[in-house]
């Protein structure tokens, strides 16, 4: 079996014990031709109408996105709820969604993606009941009418876009505070939620566990030169992330994307961590990432052996630095190399402020270092190191 594919199923199954599943089998098929009706092919179908049948299975899981027509038609073949793997990542978030807005979320993306699914009395809603691919904060809303479905997706996209604006009024008051910012980014259960811990002593829950941080939390961290910056944990990627999530998690994603740094956090220890990374690039270019400083952080070296290979993917990859977020080594050259990425942001500058100028002075505090502060009769002359996007403001002042 292709090493691709296998990765893809045993993650899938790792979704589905997520999901509160009992993974009873895994049955692959190679298609040179895909069946617009079925998916699978006739032999395949008929393999698993007996394995269903002899085996009391109650949930078919394709690894694969079904169209609406396949689903209706398998779920009618092997007469038992028959879910995508974009269904059950839906399942795993409607679980993981704690705040208003995660469920918010979570809800828009269920129904725009039920929405093509309901056809005539409903898409076998009546054989849908409970369960994996029907829970969170949609599960009401999968039997009311295509119409009142449309309402509710409209009233939701509201609520968000509301969501978003209060989300910019933070990022503002945080820019006031400092104007550098760093996300925390990466493929599901990489140990972001560990490395914010230790960074922020945030107190977020760490959990072995696919998805175990869903809203988005914001720590304050320090650098060796005791400037401060604040650092977001987002939601972990995954290979095929339903592109209805991603639609709906706008507001998060933009916490990334006006994000000054990226700290692109990678399980080292995982056998298919090149795959992991190529899955979180994907995401980033389907969101419009502009183009960031980005530290790639090989995460979890303390399950590793190989150092050899450690450090051969630290040179492969830009700004490669290698830690382990449970056991902090390596932290201190990550803060001191996030330090090097924002002096290379700064302009050195000399400046003779009045002293009734106490607002520049704090803002400077908030966006450099001062570094010498000599008093004269008039004020105060001032070397510091700001950020150069500051500078023009200061131009009253330049000596």
């Amino acid at each position: 079996m292709d090493w691709e594919v296998e990765d893809s199923l045993k993650e899938l199954s790792h979704l589905a014990s997520t999901a509160g599943a009992c993974v009873e089998a895994t049955i692959v098929q190679e298609l040179k031709k895909i069946d617009a009706s079925f998916l699978i092919g006739k032999g395949k179908m008929e393999e698993v109408e007996d394995f269903v049948s002899s085996h009391d299975i109650d949930l078919v899981i394709f690894d694969d996105e079904l169209t609406p027509t396949q689903q209706r038609n398998l779920e009618e073949s092997f007469n038992v709820k028959t879910i995508d793997r974009t269904g059950l990542i839906l399942d795993v978030f409607a679980q993981r969604a704690k705040s208003k807005e995660g469920k918010l979320q979570v809800e828009l993306a269920q129904l725009t993606y039920t929405l093509p699914r309901l056809k005539g009395k409903g898409l076998v809603l009546s054989r849908l009941g409970g369960g994996i691919g029907t829970r969170g904060p949609g599960e009401t809303q999968l039997e009311v009418d295509r119409r009142r479905i449309k309402e509710r997706i409209t009233r939701l996209k509201r609520e968000l876009e509301k969501v978003r604006k209060v989300r910019e009024l933070h990022r503002q008051g945080r820019r006031s505070f400092s104007r550098l910012s760093i996300a925390l980014i990466g493929y599901t259960n990489a140990g972001k939620s560990t490395l914010l811990n230790f960074l922020s002593h945030t107190g977020v829950l760490v959990e072995n566990r696919l998805f175990s941080t869903l809203d988005p939390k914001i720590g304050k961290i320090s650098l060796p030169n005791n400037q401060k910056v604040f650092i977001s944990d987002t939601v972990g990627f995954i290979n095929k992330l339903p592109h209805q999530l991603i639609a709906a998690f706008k507001a998060t994603f933009e916490e990334v994307k006006e994000s000054d740094i990226l700290l692109h956090v990678i399980d080292i220890s995982s056998p298919h961590f090149e795959a992991h990374i190529t899955a979180v690039n994907r995401v980033l270019e389907e969101i419009g990432m502009p183009p960031k400083k980005t530290i790639h952080v090989l995460n979890k070296i303390d399950s590793v052996t190989h150092e050899g290979m450690i450090r051969a993917w630290v040179k492969k990859l830009e700004n490669g630095i290698a830690i382990s977020a449970s056991t902090g080594k390596g932290v201190d050259a990550l803060l001191s190399m996030i330090e090097g990425f924002i002096s290379a942001s700064m302009q050195r500058v000399k400046l003779k402020l009045p002293f009734d100028a106490g607002k520049t002075i704090s803002q400077i505090l908030r966006n450099g270092n001062i570094i010498t502060k000599k008093y004269i009769d008039t004020g105060v002359i001032i070397e510091a190191e700001v950020n150069k996007a500051m500078v023009n403001s200061l131009k009253p002042y330049l000596q």
